[in-house]
């Protein structure tokens, strides 16, 4: 059975979670900000629906790698009693992550969009 009021509050929380992100993390709002040009583009050069399926889950592929990143690096900053390079490692891989995001999101960007273009 589906407890709707303990559904009520964990969407409560992950909606206060993306609000934190995007009000105090300026790569989310950059990746959203970048996204929306994306979505404008496809509406411009009428994509077909495949094409937005894929452009969609890069989208969401790329902010959900900045969030872990964002909630990896919180976690870290809570934990650290000193600099560790530990901890730097881990905040590194998690960028790192969301670098090959971003750069999967070009590439698949790049083929929808350059055929457009010609």
């Amino acid at each position: 059975m589906v407890n709707i009021r303990r559904l009520k509050f964990s969407l409560k929380n992950a909606l206060q979670g993306l609000r934190h992100t995007l009000f105090f993390h300026q790569n989310l709002r950059i990746h959203v900000a970048v996204a929306a040009l994306v979505i404008i583009l496809g509406w411009s050069f009428a994509i077909s629906p495949i094409e937005w399926a894929v452009i969609t889950a890069a989208i969401f592929f790329v902010l959900v790698a900045e969030m872990v990143n964002t909630s990896i690096e919180e976690v870290i900053d809570l934990v650290k009693i000193e600099h560790r390079q530990q901890s730097r490692i881990a905040k590194d891989v998690a960028a790192g992550m969301v670098l090959l995001a971003a750069i999967f999101a070009v590439v698949v960007g790049l083929i929808i969009f350059i055929p457009y273009l010609k």
